[in-house]
């Protein structure tokens, strides 16, 4: 099915394609490059879909806490989830699959740990603020990727895993500055997981490759992957049903820490 917008289009497959839907495809340049096309589409599909105008508030040194407590959600769980996968890939002989849940396993390691020292490096306790602290946003998310390991098939954290990623990899050299130049001099080094999630860390990487492995993929794996980047790029799009944390509640909820 060929889905236009104004700006583009792209090539979402069907059950009805022809071809075995279930038999894995030669990765070649053309199909490396098609993949990406399906996965970035239903990515862009997303965006059109939700189409918000509320934005998130300006960033501030407290709300900066505020989303690495997030980030240490997203990133904390990721390590177990991919085991878990990795162990339901192989018992089912997806051996391609396997083999890229266990690199993410590794890949993923101790990442939790960069967003706890960077509230360290905020002057705050850092166990104690992700205690206090789990972003609505942040907590949608990783209820999605878990739900998305457990399901009867987990070829859904895959295409979680893609979205996370490529979204991560739009923020580049000039976001992580203008990060730092909200923060005071002495907690420069507070961005140290932001850097390793962005453009100019190891994502550009792991996108890259797992563009490669879905392109090897069967089409019904491939679909579903694809289904899995739009259901997740919704949730990152989309703005909390309730309003914002306020900077009152914030600093409420930080003074003690």
């Amino acid at each position: 099915a060929v889905v236009k917008t104004a700006k583009r289009s792209w090539v979402q497959p069907t059950v009805a394609e022809t071809g075995d839907r279930f038999a894995p495809k030669k990765i070649d340049a053309d199909s490396v490059a098609k993949t990406r096309k399906l996965l970035d589409g239903a990515v862009a599909y997303a965006w059109k879909t939700v189409k918000s105008k509320r934005k998130p508030p300006a960033l501030t040194r407290t709300r900066w806490v505020w989303r690495l407590a997030g980030s240490y959600h997203l990133c904390h769980p990721t390590k177990a989830l991919m085991e878990e996968a990795l162990s339901r890939f192989a018992a089912t002989g997806r051996e391609s699959l396997a083999q890229w849940a266990a690199e993410k396993a590794t890949e993923e390691a101790d990442h939790d740990r960069l967003a706890l020292l960077d509230i360290q490096s905020m002057g705050y306790d850092a166990e104690a603020v992700v205690k206090a602290l789990f972003p609505p946003a942040a907590k949608t998310l990783v209820d999605y990727f878990t739900q998305s390991v457990y399901a009867t098939d987990p070829i859904g954290c895959v295409g979680y895993c893609y979205t996370s990623e490529r979204l991560a990899i739009c923020r580049g050299e000039d976001y992580i500055q203008k990060v730092k130049a909200q923060l005071p001099p002495d907690t420069a080094d507070a961005t140290r997981c932001l850097r390793v999630h962005s453009g100019v860390g190891a994502d550009m990487k792991h996108v890259e490759e797992t563009i490669a492995m879905v392109a090897g993929l069967a089409l019904q794996e491939r679909t579903r992957v694809a289904a899995a980047c739009y259901e997740t790029a919704l949730l990152c799009f989309s703005p909390p049903k309730e309003n914002y944390i306020s900077e009152e509640e914030l600093e409420y909820v930080l003074k003690p820490l």
